[in-house]
């Protein structure tokens, strides 16, 4: 509160104020969350690990490098395999096995084409419809992130990839859970073009409209790329924000690095230069056009002289692509990491994160901690000095504040966390597939649906994820399962069935 008696001694003397409610919302914190799409955890030039790889040479994220000297990186910061049931996690606080969001969504009411095609398994009605900010078949209905910082005070933007509800339901709109811009979200989890060239539309692959990025014909024809414009309507978004003086919670969830894997002509030539495939080039392109807009981001608060009441999150959705629509090796884009987006291996899971909060994170800090997606709910809520915290659903996620303000590099909670996935994906890899999963300290243990089969590792000594100690280790096998098992039953997990026995998956502990 000492801003507050500050500007209200300024008040008494030069009369200056418009009222005590808009002196308080400087007290409030901005919040920018930048969310990037597909990003692995080592598509940076950022090491998020103990020493830099040949991919943290690849690619060029000089404000990525920025960010984390002046905050905290995580080097064990956890999504899901795949975009929506992350998204949701984020915007209720709920594990994905109690939001039942857990493959992505598109169409109304309609299970996934893989999964009604399945030879094998018959999968459950899950929550297709994505979240909803009421009551809903198929979806799960919950008081949404921005709809509580909204209610608190906070001016609200969204910007980029929404993914959150199936086509012609309520949260297909961003505005419907809390937000008070939408720029560019809507159902569909992909763009149809990076390019203004393009319209930003599918219909130069012969794809569907419902992939076509809505609301920037501003930019139609013009030679733009979708992050560079996204980026500037963010900037108009938050200038409104600060006509209204009102703090902002600014969600800039970029498209990128999602396909289809586009030139950036900005930074494409160059990577050709260092000997990259055409493929390769254009994603490290993907990537570098995701700084700038960091860079541009970043830059706007220091202009607006907003940084140092700015917090600052840096998260992806999910591992990186790997398994195909890649130059080189399938399932090495993550290396040290085993696979990659859409597997329960660390190269699905494992994403870059960094926060900085100023005054509170160290600059230049690593934490080794882990944490999950459902994490961010409570504590940006905390962050943002919300106090009424009442939802109607229940919130699985931990406020990792207290790991922001006490830094304490190297050592690993022993918490529970947990995966839960009874859904098919499509291609096949290390990892990919229908399955449960809980990592707690060192260990992981996954647990196949399919054949009700097992792999234990220790990711501390083992990040690679090559030695199954499945068979060796049968009471940490037996430990682990048990704590799944309450885990599922406590939330009500719902599991596929074998077309062949007709009989549910078994509990990973029974």
């Amino acid at each position: 509160m000492r801003t507050f008696f500050y500007l209200t001694i300024l008040c008494m003397v030069f009369g200056s104020c418009k009222n005590q409610a808009s002196l308080e919302a400087s007290d409030q914190p901005n919040i920018v969350l930048f969310f990037v799409d597909d990003m692995g955890w080592q598509d940076t030039s950022v090491p998020f690990w103990h020493k830099k790889t040949p991919f943290n040479e690849r690619y060029n994220t000089p404000n990525m490098e920025k960010l984390a000297s002046e905050g905290m990186m995580f080097t064990q910061a956890y999504a899901t395999p795949v975009c929506s049931p992350t998204r949701i996690s984020l915007m209720t606080g709920m594990n994905a096995a109690r939001h039942r969001v857990t493959n992505w969504t598109l169409h109304k009411d309609a299970l996934q084409p893989m999964e009604t095609n399945h030879k094998a398994l018959s999968f459950p009605a899950w929550n297709v419809n994505g979240m909803s900010p009421e009551p809903l078949d198929l979806a799960v209905y919950a008081d949404p992130l921005p709809s509580m910082l909204q209610k608190a005070g906070y001016f609200t933007i969204h910007a980029g990839k929404a993914h959150f509800g199936a086509i012609d339901t309520p949260a297909e709109n961003p505005e419907a859970i809390g937000f008070d811009v939408n720029i560019a979200g809507h159902a569909a989890g992909g763009p149809g073009s990076y390019l203004g060239e393009n319209n930003f539309s599918a219909n130069w692959r012969g794809g569907s409209a419902e992939w076509d990025v809505p609301g920037l014909e501003k930019y139609h024809g013009q030679e733009i790329f979708l992050t560079e414009a996204l980026t500037l309507e963010a900037k108009v978004a938050m200038d409104v924000a600060l006509n209204k003086n009102k703090p902002f919670f600014m969600y800039m969830s970029h498209y990128a690095v999602h396909a289809p894997i586009e030139k950036d002509k900005r930074y494409y030539q160059k990577y050709l230069d260092k000997g990259l495939d055409e493929k390769e080039a254009s994603y490290a392109a993907l990537i570098e056009g995701m700084d700038k807009s960091l860079g541009d981001i970043m830059k706007y608060l220091e202009e607006k002289s907003l940084m140092d009441n700015t917090i600052i999150l840096f998260m992806s959705d999910n591992g990186g692509l790997s398994v195909h629509g890649r130059g080189g090796e399938s399932h090495t884009h993550n290396k040290p990491l085993s696979s990659g987006k859409g597997s329960i291996h660390e190269g699905g899971i494992r994403v870059p994160m960094i926060a900085k909060w100023p005054g509170v994170t160290v600059p230049g800090s690593k934490n080794d901690n882990y944490l999950i997606i459902e994490d961010f709910y409570p504590s940006i809520l905390e962050m943002a000095g919300v106090e009424d915290k009442t939802t109607v659903q229940k919130v699985d996620g931990k406020s990792f504040t207290g790991l922001l303000k006490n830094n304490r590099p190297g050592q690993v909670e022993q918490r529970s966390l947990f995966w839960h996935y009874p859904n098919e994906w499509g291609p096949k890899g290390p990892g990919i597939g229908a399955f449960s999963a809980i990592r707690k300290g060192d260990f992981k243990l996954i647990y196949y649906h399919i054949d009700e089969s097992f792999e234990l590792f220790n990711i501390r000594e083992d990040i690679g994820e090559q030695n199954n100690l499945a068979a060796t280790k049968p009471e940490k096998v037996k430990e682990l399962a048990s704590l799944l098992t309450a885990h599922l039953k406590e939330v009500a997990a719902q599991m596929p069935i074998h077309k062949e026995s007709g009989n549910p998956v078994a509990y990973p502990g029974e």
